[in-house]
């Protein structure tokens, strides 16, 4: 295969297989939250999906997904009057409503989230959350520390991933799984949400960002190479829409230095030594890059 193929199915492995799953469990969560704080059985309505997996940039083989589920005003008055950590007490309450559909699956609280953790894995974590007045943001509570509230901005991190999305070619979220897939398989310290950053502050300036898939082993190059010449002291990025500070958590630039080298050497003998290319390929990609 040529690189339009091989960077066309690299893509598809990326893709995420278990939707059905996560939507039965997501609107059994959604249905038992609703029952007990809106007096609705809806499966649907209140929760959305935030994190990767609301973003569109989660992975097969990801375990985690993100729910945000919007509780009535009341609630944030009842836990704000709270003497002491009222934050901890609202985590505390949820779960034990999660508990009363998913009896034998392992709920927990986690500091601002409540826990799913199902058998094969998978975990959700729900984060109840108040609607602020700008219709967009939510409060939501941080029991760490002795408690607090704070925001978060899902829907201007959607948008504005959507949009640079639609704008390059779709180049953004393939550009993202794809580095996740170089993360996973070579243990890079990098966050998703900061990868997702960068890849975006990186097209925004890349002249192949509208291209398609011949064009691939030079953005993934091109990438890292963009990613290794970080400052290793810049402690945080802006995220796109929100402009929330977006830390980093680790020391990636070696570890992408390395794969642009190997990138490099990759598209070298991609024409002479196609298998050696193959095999050099597979120490960025692992698996995730086709046989």
């Amino acid at each position: 295969m040529g690189t339009y193929d091989n960077f066309s199915k690299l893509v598809q492995n990326t893709r995420t297989l278990n939707h059905s799953t996560v939507t039965e469990r997501c609107g059994k969560i959604t249905k038992r939250l609703n029952i007990e704080y809106w007096d609705t059985e809806s499966s649907t309505s209140h929760s959305r999906y935030v994190g990767s997996y609301g973003r569109g940039t989660a992975i097969r083989g990801f375990s985690d997904v993100d729910l945000l589920m919007q509780l009535p005003d009341s609630i944030y008055d009842r836990y704000n009057k709270y003497l002491g950590n009222g934050q901890s007490a609202l985590l505390q309450e949820v779960k034990k409503s999660i508990s009363k559909t998913y009896s034998a699956t392992d709920v927990g609280g986690d500091g601002q989230v409540v826990v799913v953790q199902f058998s094969d894995t998978m975990r959700f974590e729900v984060v109840p959350a108040f609607i602020n007045k700008d219709g967009t943001s939510y409060t939501y509570p941080d029991s760490n520390n002795g408690g607090t509230w704070r925001k978060t901005y899902p829907v201007a991190e959607v948008e504005a991933i959507n949009e640079l999305n639609n704008k390059y070619n779709k180049n953004v979220k393939k550009l993202v799984r794809i580095m996740k897939a170089w993360r996973k398989t070579n243990s890079v310290p990098i966050s998703g949400m900061l990868l997702e950053t960068l890849v975006m502050n990186f097209l925004d300036g890349y002249s192949y960002k509208d291209k398609g898939y011949t064009y691939y082993d030079w953005m993934t190059r091109d990438f890292l190479k963009y990613l290794s010449e970080r400052d290793p002291n810049q402690t945080y990025w802006r995220a796109k829409g929100s402009n929330v500070k977006v830390y980093r958590t680790g020391k990636f630039e070696n570890k992408a230095k390395r794969g642009y080298s190997n990138a490099l050497e990759a598209i070298s003998d991609d024409e002479k030594y196609p298998i050696i290319a193959y095999q050099t390929w597979r120490k960025i990609f692992g698996s995730y890059y086709p046989r």
